[in-house]
């Protein structure tokens, strides 16, 4: 399925991800990836790390592999504190955080995306106290991350500006983090503009989250169908020596191959 609107995509495609949480994957996403060759971005969020036999991870990795198809892991999010003050809280969030690192060694993916859970009306009164635990959260994660050759990348999210994100990557920098510009979050979240989340990031840039929306609201349109200047972002990539790792984030096969022919006419334009 959709194989003739997938091939003229092949050229580029390989360099490229695209999100598909693992709960789509095993209802059904799977087939058009695997018929397609289309490299994945696991999203794993809810109860997928606390329900799912470790075999079936498995199964899945060694069904990509097969397949020469690399993937990508994007951490849980929802729920979860790794700044809280909560001992509790912070406990399970480690727990399940430990849960998803477990598994690089399985999928031994190009990276696994993280997200920093900073709320600036919950946090910002006690920042010094959030980075703190926050470091303790990151820094064994980060550690195992480097025993398999796999970056980590912190994702700008609800932050309304890179400080929060420059603050904790200075505390972690012999680990050696970097970081996932996601364009959507910028117009649905933050205060200021793309430019200066690009130029913060920019010595730590390792991956971009692709999406575009009205500005009001995270959306997860396709690219140009929203009010994001890609045409701009794509000009200042194109200084760079080596793209980042791209990761599409649209919700539906359409929207994505709407991206992948507005990527066709930009960055990856013969």
């Amino acid at each position: 399925m959709y194989h003739n609107e997938f091939r003229s995509y092949r050229r580029f495609s390989g360099k490229i991800f695209i999100n598909a949480p693992f709960s789509r994957l095993r209802t059904d996403l799977l087939p058009t990836f695997i018929d397609n060759g289309l490299q994945p971005e696991i999203g794993l969020e809810g109860n997928d790390l606390w329900d799912t036999p470790q075999q079936e991870f498995i199964e899945l990795a060694e069904l990509l592999n097969r397949h020469g198809l690399h993937c990508t892991l994007h951490a849980p999010f929802h729920d979860l504190t790794p700044g809280g003050f909560d001992r509790e809280i912070i406990r399970v969030t480690r727990e399940k955080l430990t849960l998803v690192f477990n598994l690089l060694p399985v999928f031994q993916p190009k990276s696994i995306v993280c997200h920093l859970g900073y709320n600036n009306l919950k946090h910002s009164q006690d920042l010094n106290r959030w980075l703190d635990v926050c470091t303790e959260t990151w820094t064994p994660l980060l550690e195992s991350a480097q025993r398999y050759h796999v970056p980590v990348m912190f994702e700008n999210t609800y932050e309304h500006a890179p400080s929060i994100h420059m603050a904790l990557l200075e505390r972690l920098a012999p680990l050696n983090p970097k970081c996932c510009l996601d364009t959507g979050h910028i117009l649905a979240f933050s205060t200021t503009s793309w430019e200066n989340w690009y130029s913060a990031f920019l010595p730590h840039l390792g991956q971009l989250h692709l999406h575009d929306n009205n500005g009001s609201t995270d959306q997860h349109l396709a690219l140009g169908q929203g009010i994001f200047h890609f045409d701009n972002f794509f000009s200042e990539l194109q200084n760079k020596e080596e793209l980042p790792i791209i990761t599409l984030e649209q919700r539906s096969v359409e929207d994505v191959l709407h991206s992948l022919s507005y990527l066709a006419r930009t960055i990856f334009a013969p």
